[in-house]
């Protein structure tokens, strides 16, 4: 590994790479270790939809599926034990890296159970529930950032519980997830915690918001509308980071700071192109800015390794004209409100699809394993 390679050049800009997906033939066939050595992956982040994939290819699961059969575990329970491993697995293998990074990488994120998304108590208790099992200083707890799950975010952090907040779309609920990250870091300082042992990112996807704004766009089909496909998405990213810079320099912010307390990292997500037209590291060039994270799926990690052009910082001193994208969609009677909350809903429905193609994946294979014992 050089520091001429566009990984090497992207961390080197301060953004690390954090590769969105897992799986235990990664873990155990040295996959994820390669990654770390040749293309700078520091991370790693898991959701419903990654876990049902990796379960419904191969065999490295078969031996604990079995196992679990024969203990007479439920659905959720192997769920839990199979999930929970793999995270406990990769955050060893991390291990090394959260230390050197001080414990800003070398993170592995899971999440709760999406159907928890509306249940701000719920979605604690799980929290607690998946940090205690997985036991590990570098796991985060995935959180998706609904109205509740703002709730929970701050009762999380509150209790000492690191925190990957996921399916940010909208700048203002952006701003309410600091507020949540603040807010459990002044009740864990009255509780005595160590703050620097909590550490938490922001997602905020990416590609999503040009996907459902771009059909917009096109179903209004105008030439000037034509001519802001594919920019929205940058645009609202960018001025997150001018929401996230302008967060952590309050006086409120200075202080837990001052005591020990990390600033929340914005992290990109949702950064492999959904649009065939568009280059394939269009997120990933063009949203380079210090003490950032961009999670990417392996395609848009290799496509960056291969050809990514890192030209420095391609996000501060860019927000006048991120703002002058939004106004113009705004005037062509694009509803960005509507479109936020139309992207946080169907997040939610889509994680819940997962899941439930992840428990029926489950199901089938403890059943499978029943019935092969009892055969034998």
């Amino acid at each position: 590994m050089t520091d001429t390679t566009p990984t090497a050049q992207l961390s080197a800009a301060g953004v690390s790479i954090w590769l969105d997906d897992l799986s235990r033939e990664r873990i155990n066939t040295g996959g994820l270790q390669s990654l770390i050595a040749e293309k700078n992956v520091v991370g790693v982040t898991t959701n419903p939809t990654i876990f049902a994939a990796a379960l419904a290819k191969g065999e490295a699961y078969d031996e604990q599926v079995r196992q679990l059969a024969a203990s007479g575990a439920s659905v959720d329970e192997a769920i839990f034990e199979i999930t929970t491993d793999d995270v406990a697995n990769a955050s060893d293998i991390f291990h090394d890296i959260y230390e050197r990074t001080n414990g800003v990488d070398g993170r592995v994120s899971i999440e709760v159970e999406p159907g928890l998304a509306h249940d701000a108590k719920a979605t604690v208790e799980t929290a607690k529930k998946l940090a205690e099992k997985i036991g590990k200083p570098n796991v985060l707890i995935k959180i998706p950032a609904t109205v509740e799950g703002v709730e929970a975010i701050a009762d999380t952090i509150a209790a000492g519980i690191s925190v990957n907040v996921t399916l940010i779309f909208s700048l203002q609920r952006y701003r309410e997830v600091i507020n949540a990250y603040l807010t459990g870091l002044e009740r864990a300082k009255e509780a005595g915690i160590d703050l620097a042992g909590i550490q938490s990112v922001a997602s905020f996807f990416v590609s999503r918001v040009d996907t459902e704004i771009d059909k917009r766009l096109t179903a209004i089909g105008t030439d000037e509308a034509l001519a802001l496909k594919s920019k929205a998405g940058i645009a609202n990213a960018r001025l997150a980071y001018q929401v996230y810079e302008e967060s952590f320099a309050t006086e409120r912010a200075k202080a837990l700071v001052a005591a020990g307390a990390n600033e929340q990292r914005p992290l990109w997500a949702s950064t492999g192109v959904k649009d065939p037209s568009l280059p394939d590291t269009l997120y990933v060039t063009e949203l380079v800015a210090p003490n950032t994270v961009n999670t990417m799926p392996e395609k848009t990690l290799d496509a960056t390794f291969d050809h990514g052009v890192i030209t420095g910082d391609t996000v501060t001193g860019s927000y006048a004209e991120s703002n002058e994208v939004l106004d113009k969609l705004a005037a062509l009677g694009v509803d960005y409100d509507d479109v936020t909350a139309t992207l946080e809903r169907e997040g939610v429905e889509k994680f819940n699809v997962s899941w439930g193609e992840l428990v029926e994946t489950v199901t089938n294979a403890l059943e499978g394993a029943k019935s092969q014992a009892a055969a034998k």
